[in-house]
């Protein structure tokens, strides 16, 4: 298994050549192909034009968002002419509530999405709603990049959260690519169920199928000392030096997926290490 099909979406030219540049890097590591996705996102409507209104404000919108995602398809264009690699650019406008449509089905057919930390300066609504659509609605495995302008880490030490859920089985799965590339993978469980399944061996049999796949790895199980899982994992994996963390993103609930759960947005707010998300 490797990547083959890398996608990222630009909002804004915030950071954006910082973006490609890792995006492409990463393609360039897998042999894949890589689709930039440039949007021109009217933020003035949540979901929709609000009937009574003047139809020039909405074409004004529209003539707005539309000259963005063009001018953003230009410089990604200007900036991949010469890449050695295959690559394809793609515009769309949307509104706030159609991000979720257009940005989960372009990374339905992904190996793999590549986004930056959607929360801090410069982030808007529009950034976690890309990263919830490509998680949720797109079902795709996404990495985050918290420093842009910094040169793509090798990954040569991996930290891999488990705690024995779905979530984190696929996401050890969707990042095997990676997981066979690194020096280490370091299997992380906090607080293991003491009646779990795994509570003779906690992690002992992920351990095992990584180990086939010719992953070398070892195991830390820590007790709890902080208040939040998140902070558990984002000093582990600094204590482990560690140039990435897998965990499975998890939702509020079954009935808004679409909404990041309190240790995944946390991990994404504070984390200066890439994260590598799947569900």
């Amino acid at each position: 298994m490797a990547y083959k099909s890398i996608c990222t979406f630009l909002a804004s030219e915030t950071e954006a050549d910082n973006l490609i540049a890792s995006a492409q890097s990463l393609a360039a590591r897998f042999d894949a192909h890589l689709e930039i996705c440039c949007l021109g996102i009217d933020t003035t409507q949540s979901v929709g034009f609000y009937a009574g209104a003047p139809a020039m404000i909405y074409q004004d919108a529209l003539d707005q968002a539309r000259a963005r995602a063009d001018d953003l398809a230009t410089r990604v264009k200007q900036r991949l002419q010469r890449a050695d690699l295959r690559w394809s650019v793609d515009t769309a406008v949307l509104t706030l509530g159609g991000i979720s449509a257009f940005v989960g089905l372009k990374a339905r057919f992904s190996d793999l999405v590549v986004l930056p930390r959607p929360y801090g300066d410069g982030r808007g609504p529009q950034d976690e709603f890309i990263t919830e659509a490509a998680l949720f609605d797109g079902g795709a495995p996404v990495l985050i990049l918290p420093e842009l302008g910094t040169e793509l880490p090798d990954f040569t030490k991996i930290v891999l959260a488990w705690n024995q859920s779905d979530e984190a089985l696929a996401a050890t799965r969707a990042a095997l690519p990676l997981l066979k590339l690194a020096d280490m993978v370091n299997v992380v469980v906090v607080d293991p169920p003491v009646h779990g399944i795994e509570r003779s061996d906690p992690g002992g049999m992920l351990t095992q199928m990584l180990v086939r796949h010719d992953v070398t790895v070892d195991i830390s199980v820590i007790a709890k000392t902080l208040p939040r899982i998140s902070d558990m994992l984002r000093r582990h994996a600094q204590d482990q030096a560690a140039d990435l963390l897998v965990i499975g993103a998890y939702s509020h609930s079954r009935l808004r997926q679409a909404i990041l759960g309190g240790t995944t947005r946390n991990l994404l707010e504070e984390t200066r290490i890439p994260v590598f998300l799947a569900r």
